[in-house]
């Protein structure tokens, strides 16, 4: 924004020290004035000096002589507060140039610029600690969308270059059989609007572009269960689901996809035989809990920290019919961070893993 050119704030603080200064100075001699030497003599009297007195007779002492000594102890003032001011106007203006240089730098791309400004907790030390604490929330927000940008464009690619090579196929081979490349293409198309809804989806909940409603966690985990009922049936995974009446603040199209990828990541990653999910909800004081539990394959405390990293597929993801989008848990984790709550991940001791999402409770209905 092009701003007209001012005074600096230091040179305005030091106006400010002067101006302060010369009006408690004039006070001062006014009252001087007023009450001690209005209506006495213009004549200086100097006692002898062998009595010992060396003080001026107030008596003695007219607006002749108080004048002019008035004028030359403002204008010393004027001098002794302009130099004083400015040197006091930067010593206390010091760290905001530290703030301002560090902002520069970090405006030109740099957001490992850190300020640390040293001393005691005061209004410079605060904002410079939050200036910090800003920049390295923007370095690593940067730097997780430019590893999601990749990986998608990454992700992006495959589909499409998968179709080039069918119909490169069936191009130079014309006895190819159409209804099987249309198969493959149909199964390669679907993939690549999976995986561009996914995208959407993510996109929308961490721009937090939706509206709030009262919603029962309990019915949303309800409904992903028997809407994914079949598909565990066909893997041979039991769905038991539990809990108490769970009612949130949030966006109950955002809260029925959480609840379904939780439930469907717990029916994929599981046993190939028997396996079993358990979907329980409970209700705490202000908070709200749903959590998924599956049998499977033991998981490492490492292997469950990056699950929820965009595109993060397991083997056994990658080979089968349900690869999905690998966006799945860092979805749940953009809409449960979209509601101000918690995602915990913990692997089970007998193999699995046990997912947690915490959130607000809706405030008690008020009667009118």
């Amino acid at each position: 924004m092009d701003r007209a050119p001012g005074l600096s704030v230091r040179l305005k603080l030091t106006l400010s020290y002067v101006g302060f200064l010369m009006v408690a100075g004039a006070l001062l001699l006014a009252a001087v004035w007023v009450f001690l030497l209005r209506g006495r003599s213009n004549v200086l009297f100097v006692p002898d000096l062998s009595d010992f007195r060396r003080a001026f007779d107030p008596h003695s002492f007219g607006s002749a002589v108080f004048v002019p000594a008035a004028v030359l102890v403002l204008g010393f003032l004027l001098v002794f507060g302009l130099v004083g001011g400015w040197i006091l106007a930067g010593r206390m203006l010091a760290p905001l140039t530290r703030i301002t240089e560090a902002t520069r730098t970090a405006a030109g791309g740099s957001l490992s610029q850190r300020i640390r400004l040293p001393g005691r907790s005061d209004e410079f030390r605060e904002l410079a600690d939050s200036f910090d604490t800003m920049l390295a929330q923007l370095e690593a927000h940067v730097g997780e969308q430019k590893r999601f940008a990749a990986n998608a464009s990454h992700e992006l690619r495959t589909p499409l270059a998968i179709t080039r090579a069918l119909l490169d196929v069936a191009h130079n081979d014309p006895e190819s059989s159409t209804p099987e490349l249309v198969d493959r293409l149909r199964a390669v198309n679907t993939r690549a609007i999976d995986l561009t809804e996914a995208l959407l989806l993510l996109s929308r909940a961490d721009q937090r572009s939706f509206t709030r409603a009262r919603v029962d966690l309990s019915l949303m985990a309800e409904e992903a269960s028997e809407t994914l009922l079949p598909f565990a049936e066909k893997r041979g995974v039991a769905i038991e689901t539990s809990g108490d009446i769970t009612p949130a603040i949030g966006s109950p199209a955002l809260l029925l996809q959480l609840s379904t990828n939780l439930v469907h990541n717990a029916i994929v990653h599981n046993l190939p035989d028997r396996g079993t999910v358990w979907v329980t909800t409970s209700a705490h004081p202000g908070t709200v809990v749903l959590t998924v539990e599956n049998t499977g394959e033991i998981l490492s405390p490492q292997a469950v920290s990056t699950l929820v990293e965009p595109f993060r597929r397991g083997t056994e993801r990658i080979h089968t019919d349900h690869a999905g989008a690998g966006l799945g848990l860092a979805i749940v984790q953009s809409i449960v961070r979209a509601h101000d709550g918690t995602l915990t991940l913990t692997p089970r001791p007998s193999g699995g893993l046990r997912v947690s999402v915490q959130l607000p409770a809706a405030p008690p209905h008020t009667g009118s």
